[in-house]
C-alpha cells in the first residue's frame, strides 16, 4: 500500500510534500471553470497533476474539491426541484465527474511512473462554502453528504480521504463519522481565521484534538493567507502528524456576469522562492506536511521540494 510510505515518513519525521492549487491552476491555464474543467479539458487536468508529480510531491490530490451533488442542488430549491427543471443527468453528474477526476489523477501517476510510490488523496470539501461556517447544514445532512462523497472516492480507488477546509467542529465530526467503515486513512484540514482559531470563533486547538480523537491521522490548516496559517500553527502542533498549506493572492468570487469565474488575483505577489522559505519556517516550527492551497502552482511546490530535499 503506497500510504505506508507516508507513515514511514511520519515515523522518521521526514517532511511530506503535498501538491498545490489545481482549480486555480486550471484557470491560470486559460480554462474556464465549468464542471471543474474535467469534462471539457481533461488533458489540462492530467497535465497539472503530472506537473505536480514532476515537481516532487509525496501525495497527489484529486481535483474533486467542491465537486458534489449538493453543489448542483444549491442552484435549485431542493433535489426534487432540480429533477423537475434541471438539465438531464444532474443528479448523477457529480459522481461521474468525480470518477473521471480520479481516473485523470491515476493516469498522471502511471504516466510519471509513480503509481506505486505516491498515494492518491481523495479531496472532500465542506458541504457549503469553506469560508461560511454559518451555512453548514444540520448534522444528518452533513453526515449523508460526506458519506456519499467518501463512498464515491473509495469506490474509485483513492488511497486516503482528505477532508479539506473544514470550518466548524460539528461538520468536522460528521465528516469523520462518515469515513468510518471504509478502511481508508483520513486527514483533515481546517480553515483558520485571523486570530488563529476557526472562522466561527471555535477553538482550533479543540477542533484539532477532536479530529484526532475521532480518527484523523493528520490535521492541517489550509485556505488561509500565510500570516493566518502561521498564527494558527501552535493550535495544531502537538507532535503528531500535522501540516500547513496557504493560499496566495486574493479571492475574487463568481458572479452572474458573463465570463466571470471564481479566481485568485494578485498571485504573483508571493514568488515560489518566497513561499518555499515560509514553508521551511513552518517545518522548523514542527509541522510534518506542507503544500499549497489556491493560487499556488507547480513552480511553488517545486521550490518547496528544492528547499526540503
Amino acid at each position: 500500500m503506497t500510504y505506508n510510505i507516508i507513515k514511514e515518513n511520519f515515523s522518521t519525521k521526514k517532511p511530506v510534500l503535498l501538491d498545490g492549487g489545481v482549480g486555480t491552476e486550471v484557470l491560470r491555464r486559460g480554462i474556464r471553470w465549468r464542471q471543474h474543467g474535467i469534462k471539457d479539458a481533461p488533458d489540462v487536468i492530467r497535465d497539472i497533476h503530472i506537473d505536480y508529480l514532476e515537481a516532487g510531491v509525496d501525495v497527489l490530490t484529486t481535483h474533486t474539491f467542491n465537486l458534489t451533488k449538493r453543489n448542483f442542488i444549491n442552484f435549485f430549491r431542493d433535489a426534487d426541484h432540480m429533477d423537475l427543471i434541471g438539465a438531464p443527468g444532474l443528479p448523477t453528474r457529480a459522481m461521474e465527474l468525480c470518477s473521471t477526476a480520479v481516473s485523470l489523477a491515476k493516469e498522471a501517476l502511471t504516466h510519471t511512473g509513480k503509481a506505486q510510490t505516491v498515494p492518491l488523496a481523495g479531496s472532500i470539501s465542506p458541504v457549503m462554502h469553506l469560508f461560511r461556517p454559518d451555512l453548514s447544514p444540520p448534522e444528518n445532512d452533513c453526515l449523508t453528504h460526506h458519506k456519499e462523497c467518501v463512498k464515491i472516492l473509495s469506490d474509485c480507488g483513492v488511497d486516503l480521504i482528505f477532508f479539506e477546509g473544514m470550518n466548524n467542529t460539528r461538520e468536522a465530526q460528521m465528516a469523520l463519522q462518515a469515513a468510518i467503515g471504509f478502511d481508508l486513512p483520513v486527514w483533515m484540514s481546517f480553515v483558520p481565521g485571523v486570530d488563529g482559531n476557526l472562522l466561527n470563533g471555535e477553538s482550533l486547538k479543540d477542533a484539532a484534538d477532536l479530529a484526532r480523537e475521532k480518527g484523523a491521522e493528520a490535521v492541517l490548516v489550509s485556505a488561509g493567507s500565510i500570516p493566518m496559517i502561521t498564527r494558527s500553527l501552535p493550535n495544531i502542533i502537538n507532535g503528531s502528524p500535522c501540516g500547513a498549506k496557504a493560499i496566495i493572492g486574493r479571492y475574487s468570487p463568481p458572479s452572474w456576469k458573463p465570463d466571470f469565474y471564481p479566481r485568485f488575483e494578485d498571485t504573483n505577489e508571493i514568488s515560489p522562492e518566497k513561499y518555499a522559505q515560509q514553508v521551511n519556517n513552518w517545518l522548523d516550527q514542527g509541522v510534518h506536511i506542507v503544500g499549497g492551497s489556491s493560487g499556488t502552482t507547480p513552480e511553488h511546490i517545486r521550490a518547496v521540494r528544492e528547499i526540503i530535499g
